[in-house]
């Protein structure tokens, strides 16, 4: 099935980013963590990133899922889903500071910065930002 046909609501329950977890030798009894790639080839990919207010991405999406939490600002992320050679708007969600965003592996979507803003971010894996191959329709 493809990505855009699948289901898309994705929480820290389902997101990959949250997978391949090991304890920690030396660490309390309870305490897991999963390291960074690529020193770990299960890991994720973390940056801190800013962004200036009014700056936009266009449609793209990554090769793994991706968990966002804004630590100051605020941003609209549109979905889109693929019909033939083109992007249909698929929803809207906006998030604020304290909010956490996930988004599923493969999943076209674009980002306004509506405030200035920085963010955590977190990778299922090796990073890709992948250029939809479609029009907005």
């Amino acid at each position: 099935m493809s990505v855009d046909g699948a289901t898309q609501d994705v929480t820290s329950a389902t997101s990959e980013v949250w997978s391949n977890h090991v304890p920690v030798p030396g660490t309390p009894e309870g305490f897991t963590a999963r390291t960074t790639y690529p020193t770990n080839p299960d890991g994720v990919e973390v940056t801190l990133e800013r962004w200036q207010a009014g700056t936009k991405e266009p449609p793209h999406s990554h090769p793994g899922d991706d968990m966002t939490v804004v630590v100051e600002g605020k941003i609209a992320v549109q979905f889109y889903r693929r019909e033939a050679r083109t992007l249909v708007p698929d929803g809207e969600r906006i998030l604020n500071k304290g909010d956490v965003g996930y988004i599923r592996a493969g999943r076209v979507h674009d980002a306004t910065y509506v405030e200035a803003c920085q963010l955590v971010y977190v990778h299922n894996g090796a990073f890709a930002f992948n250029l939809a191959d479609a029009e907005v329709g």
